[in-house]
């Protein structure tokens, strides 16, 4: 028998609330935060390949960053797994047996903390990185998938903001760390035949 940390003494009110408020809302409201919270990280794969494609057109350095944005939002994804696996905290529709828009997760497949809302902050935060402009456009796409992961009953809010902060947190940690090594790697990268991922012709 797994033993699993039960989240409902941190914010169970806060999560009823937005799921009785789901459920009170319109079908097309709740048919489309649903295909958000299932298919809205696509867009965000969408956004890092507009970001590299502008890089390319700003210079070699921002080019390799852009290229890094999308394996360092894999490594916080993989931070925020580790994380899962610590706690181990079950999923609020588990824990307090409720009506929920998305199908309850079989047991084991842990809730803290949301791995949406960690790659959807990541991207965001790695654009900030390339383009103020996409990374603002990410961010407010970001809260909305966090939002959207309560609002379908997947997680608590705790949960989200965690996954926020393991995101937020993550990249900019690592992008840092590779600003020097980017600077010293681009130039070299851009005399090779990888120069059309660097810089636009």
């Amino acid at each position: 028998m797994i033993l699993a940390f039960d989240g409902s003494s941190v914010d169970r009110s806060a999560y009823t609330d937005v799921v009785n408020l789901a459920h009170r809302s319109p079908t097309w409201l709740n048919d489309t935060v649903s295909a958000w919270s299932t298919y809205g990280l696509a867009l965000f794969a969408v956004l890092l390949f507009a970001g590299w494609w502008r890089a390319r057109r700003v210079g070699a350095v921002a080019s390799v960053t852009a290229l890094a944005a999308p394996f360092v939002v894999v490594l916080a994804y993989g931070v925020d797994a580790v994380l899962k696996l610590l706690v181990r905290e079950d999923r609020p529709c588990q824990s307090l047996r409720v009506a929920t828009l998305e199908a309850c997760p079989a047991p084991g497949d842990w809730s803290f903390p949301s791995n949406h809302a960690a790659i959807a902050a990541a991207a965001a935060v790695a654009l900030l990185f390339v383009s103020r402009r996409l990374g603002a456009v990410a961010a407010v796409a970001a809260c909305a998938m966090a939002l959207s992961r309560v609002w379908v009953g997947a997680h608590y809010p705790h949960d989200v903001v965690a996954g926020v902060v393991v995101g937020a947190v993550t990249v900019p940690l690592v992008l840092l760390a590779l600003r020097r090594p980017a600077q010293a790697l681009a130039p070299r990268l851009a005399a090779t035949r990888l120069r059309p991922l660097l810089v636009a012709s």
